[in-house]
């Protein structure tokens, strides 16, 4: 079936050596959720954020609690739609033939480059058996049958459908977009008192007025930056959309070609910006990524099929939540 491009995305599920190999550390079990009286653990929940929790940054106790209970939540949510796909299979005696869950560790192997020797190793580490991790895939594999088997998507678009989701989401539909920023930045510590970010906003506020009275922004880029760019005036180079911070790529693409920003805070400090260059971004013909446009537009359905089908399931069972 087209448009099934992302099953395994959306469910968690795509196999790769990095996603099944990561295992959390024990925890001290709970139970978290009972769905349809089958019951989800703490250590369940804590399996599925744990690589993530390393990613949050932040050395606030309390914004990171924050950011850890909204992790819990989605990866709670996420078991109990996993639950209830299982328990749909179950129901409908949905099987899943060796040969199926052999042809996935095969799949596995070959999109990384890796031995049967380099798998085994790689389980070992993690202290997950062979049989472990086959069993895994086997589950994973039945998940994909049931929703596939329930949720279906009319293959069959039309012109007029296709060009409507075009014209909605054109930005989807251009040709790449690079830009050269410069800045002038002054550095404010994490740790920087209120008066420390004042005394430095200032500083940042006369040279931003120097450069309005008309001063080169490069030579001052050279003067005052505390970035390694002040060498090349301030100049950072090629970026394409999505490659640098986005308070900082937010205003410097609402600059035209040559023109200076005013003041901009990120977490490194304030930010003097000037646009150098911007290349691409036009639209592209509707007929050249027609085929494209369709995919994306039969991904979209798939994924409001989806969620009706996981919301139908909810809505027939008994779901208790204790997290």
């Amino acid at each position: 079936m087209r448009g099934c491009g992302k099953l395994f995305i959306i469910l968690g599920i795509l196999f790769s050596l990095t996603g099944l190999f990561t295992l959390s550390k024990a925890a001290v079990d709970r139970i978290v959720a009972v769905v349809n009286q089958e019951i989800i653990t703490l250590s369940e929940v804590d399996k599925v954020i744990d690589h993530l929790k390393a990613e949050i940054d932040t050395k606030d106790r309390l914004e990171r609690r924050v950011r850890i209970n909204e992790l819990s939540r989605m990866a709670l949510e996420r078991l109990i739609e996993e639950k209830l796909i299982d328990q749909e299979a179950k129901k409908a005696g949905i099987k899943v033939a060796a040969k199926e869950v052999d042809g996935a560790i095969e799949e596995i192997k070959r999109r990384n480059s890796a031995t049967q020797e380099d798998l085994e190793n790689a389980l070992a580490r993690d202290g997950l058996t062979l049989e472990a991790f086959r069993k895994d895939i086997e589950k994973k594999i039945l998940r994909t049958k049931v929703v596939q088997f329930s949720v279906k998507v009319e293959p069959n678009v039309g012109e007029k459908e296709l060009r409507e989701f075009y014209q909605k989401n054109a930005d989807r539909y251009r040709t790449e977009e690079i830009y050269r920023p410069a800045h002038i930045l002054f550095k404010v510590s994490k740790e920087a008192s209120p008066e420390e970010v004042r005394q430095v906003r200032a500083k940042c506020e006369k040279v931003l007025n120097r450069i309005r009275a008309g001063e080169d922004f490069g030579e001052l880029a050279i003067i005052y930056s505390e970035d390694i760019s002040s060498k090349d005036k301030g100049d950072l180079g090629v970026f394409k959309k999505g490659e640098l911070l986005p308070a900082f790529e937010k205003e410097t693409l609402q600059l035209k070609v040559g023109e200076i920003s005013g003041i901009v805070r990120t977490d490194y400090g304030f930010h003097i910006i000037k646009l150098l260059d911007r290349k691409g971004g036009h639209p592209l013909p509707f007929e050249e990524v027609k085929e494209r446009v369709r995919q994306e537009y039969l991904d979209r359905e798939f994924e409001r099929s989806l969620k009706q089908y996981l919301d139908s399931l909810k809505a027939k069972s008994i779901i208790e939540i204790k997290l």
